[in-house]
């Protein structure tokens, strides 16, 4: 079975890399990680990641002069190594048009709302101040607008009375765990059909 040569670029703790790296470790899963990319030195997911026996490098975004130059040394890193998909997991940086293009249909990023809703930053906060009922995570396909590409997969999880904007993350990034890992499994296997026709 096909396995697409998979990179995680996140910028912090790495909890959803994680979800992923597990996931991967199955012999039919559809991507095999290759690479864990941070834009920030010290990410404790770098740790993580070479614990698990995955390369895990550092490309430090405040070491160049414009986003661009930003990316053209993490495409270069991603063309070393082969790469053929990117999950974005908690990576905090809004990537040009032009990467995005270069990547289209073969990047997806997890968010914590119900996409449309909430696009950005906040998300928990904003939805409790709005009333609502229910808030959750959405897997979507990168596109150039933030957080508006097609949603491939969601998961709901209900507002409690008495919720902080704390105690709703905590259980929305449960949720993200189990949902992150199923959909990047449908995204690569619609990839690999797509390459086989």
């Amino acid at each position: 079975m096909k396995r697409l040569r998979l990179a995680i670029l996140i910028s912090g703790r790495g909890s959803n890399m994680d979800s992923l790296l597990r996931a991967a470790e199955a012999t039919d899963y559809p991507a095999s990680p290759v690479l864990v990319l941070s834009n920030r030195p010290g990410a404790p997911g770098l740790d993580r990641a070479r614990n698990a026996g995955i390369d895990a490098v550092t490309i430090d975004h405040r070491a160049f002069g414009s986003r661009e130059l930003f990316e053209d040394a993490m495409q270069a890193e991603l063309a070393s190594r082969g790469v053929e998909v990117i999950a974005l997991a908690g990576f905090m940086r809004v990537l040009t048009p032009g990467f995005v293009h270069e990547w289209e249909g073969r990047m997806v990023n997890i968010h914590p709302s119900l996409l449309p809703k909430y696009a950005g930053l906040d998300t928990h906060a904003r939805a409790i101040e709005a009333g609502d009922s229910e808030a959750g995570c959405s897997v979507h396909w990168v596109s150039e607008g933030v957080d508006e590409g097609k949603v491939i997969a969601q998961a709901r999880v209900p507002i409690r009375s008495g919720d902080t904007a704390k105690t709703l993350a905590a259980r929305v990034l449960s949720e993200e765990h189990v949902l992150y890992p199923r959909a990047l499994e449908s995204a690569c296997r619609s990839i690999i059909e797509r390459q086989a026709r």
